[in-house]
């Protein structure tokens, strides 16, 4: 068989049969998945079956990836859930508080098939069902870890919910989590000094869990109940979409992050309100990162808002944040949600305080600190602008974004796709060029990309030490 006879376009299929992993970035903990000691991994290259204990064709695909501040998730086609990097306050789930290089089996989920997963800065929740569970009835439920949960170990949390409400997404913040039914409610626990828990007050210590129960349509009219359908956490700040695509956001707003002219409680917001710059525009997606937030529309028109010191907002390199006192603040304001960019973006992740994004033409671009190259291909400490990221092939179902690092998860549902993974996970500086020749010829525009960067990296590596060579 010839190479265009094995690129060439395959009939797509229901389901992807296979999906690689990519993760870059920061590296102290471990969190990029690579047991030797790189600080930094700006050209990753897929995380291998074999970095997890699994023989070749199993766990072959991948559902969810996660990244906290100095650790990752990741869950298989099996329901299995495997966690690396930092472990200071117990995040990973093996009962200890010791840091690991590479993935592991949480065996206390071994009963369990993991839907998903939520990384915050020192805890994980992950959303399973019971694998006895004969399919028939729903019973999706919320298992918790790490710092502020109670257990170096996933336990079942069912906080202010009842035992048999099903759990439809759950995400962590600093120090803070927050947990949607599938009904709509929110309930959220945690701390509660910034008002990130939407409950109206701030509080003192480490908080239960409780159902949110009014939000902020209108300043004028009193707070009523709504439906909610997607959730975010930032740092110390809360976001959420309602059933009709209006944005609510509550907490700590010091920077802008919450997306309001002005702050009912100083530099808090301590109920959810409504983001009434956007009025009139439908919102699909919802990403909180430290002290920013991003919004996506059906039609992938990309809002951000908050601070933009990092470039986190991609606008350019604009330092001025926004103020919560009368007449001090300065021209360039950030608190009302401004368009980045028009049209195309399909997914958003924001880290603590980098962006990334992909497109509907198969593209990855990100932009913010890039100390360690997690937001860019470029060797910058901040990336201002929107900047390619072209490290992945296959076809992008979930991109995250952690503290100092990034990951992608793709799939590939045709015969070229799958010839492009295989391509991509042997190449190496010898035989780029060789590589990045065959994919050029055959449209396969991603894989040469990565080539081509991989090359260009290697040439920025040998400048650089011979630059500072001793």
């Amino acid at each position: 068989m010839g190479l265009d006879e094995i690129f060439g376009e395959s009939r797509p299929v229901i389901h992807p049969t296979k999906s690689a992993i990519y993760v870059w970035g920061y590296n102290q903990s471990g969190q990029t998945g690579r047991k030797g000691k790189e600080r930094n991994l700006r050209i990753p290259k897929q995380l291998p079956p074999k970095l997890f204990g699994c023989p070749s064709g199993v766990n072959s695909r991948w559902l969810d990836v996660a990244c906290g501040r100095e650790h990752t998730a990741a869950v298989a086609s099996d329901g299995s859930l495997y966690t690396w990097g930092g472990n200071d306050f117990g995040q990973l789930g093996d009962g200890t508080e010791n840091p690991r290089k590479h993935p592991k089996k949480v065996k206390h989920l071994q009963t369990e098939i993991v839907k998903s997963v939520s990384c915050g800065a020192h805890c994980t929740a992950a959303i399973a069902e019971p694998r006895d569970n004969d399919g028939t009835i729903s019973t999706r439920r919320l298992w918790v870890w790490g710092q502020n949960q109670g257990s170096n170990y996933p336990r079942l949390y069912w906080g202010a919910f009842t035992a048999d409400t099903v759990i439809r997404q759950v995400a962590c913040g600093a120090v803070h989590v927050v947990a949607l039914s599938e009904d709509g409610l929110l309930q959220a626990w945690g701390y509660n000094e910034f008002g990130q828990l939407g409950r109206g007050v701030t509080c003192e210590g480490l908080q239960g869990a409780r159902v949110i129960k009014a939000y902020a349509k209108f300043l004028d009219e009193a707070p009523e109940l709504v439906k909610i359908t997607q959730v975010s956490c930032g740092e110390y700040h809360s976001a959420a979409i309602s059933d009709n695509g209006e944005v609510y956001t509550w907490g700590l707003g010091n920077m802008g992050q919450l997306g309001h002219c002005s702050l009912q409680s100083g530099d808090k917001e301590l109920l959810p309100r409504r983001v009434v710059a956007l009025d009139g525009i439908f919102i699909k997606d919802i990403a909180c990162g430290g002290v920013h937030t991003c919004a996506s529309t059906w039609k992938g028109a990309l809002y951000v808002w908050g601070s933009s010191r990092a470039g986190q907002l991609g606008l350019g390199p604009q330092t001025g944040l926004f103020s919560c006192v009368p007449n001090d603040s300065p021209t360039l304001l950030r608190n009302i949600p401004v368009l980045a960019i028009p049209s195309g973006v399909e997914h958003v992740a924001c880290g603590h305080s980098h962006t990334l994004i992909s497109t509907r033409d198969g593209r990855i671009h990100g932009w913010g600190y890039n100390s360690y190259g997690q937001a860019a291909n470029e060797h910058c400490t901040y990336a201002w602008y929107p900047s390619p990221v072209d490290w992945c092939v296959g076809e992008i179902r979930k991109i995250a974004a952690g503290g100092g690092h990034s990951a992608v998860l793709t799939d590939a549902y045709s015969l070229k796709e799958l010839c492009e993974f295989r391509l991509a996970e042997g190449v190496t500086l010898s035989n780029a060029s060789q590589i990045v020749d065959v994919a050029s010829r055959t449209g396969s525009d991603a894989l040469a990309r990565l080539c081509e960067r991989l090359r260009v990296a290697n040439k920025s590596l040998c400048t650089y030490k011979y630059l500072h060579r001793s």
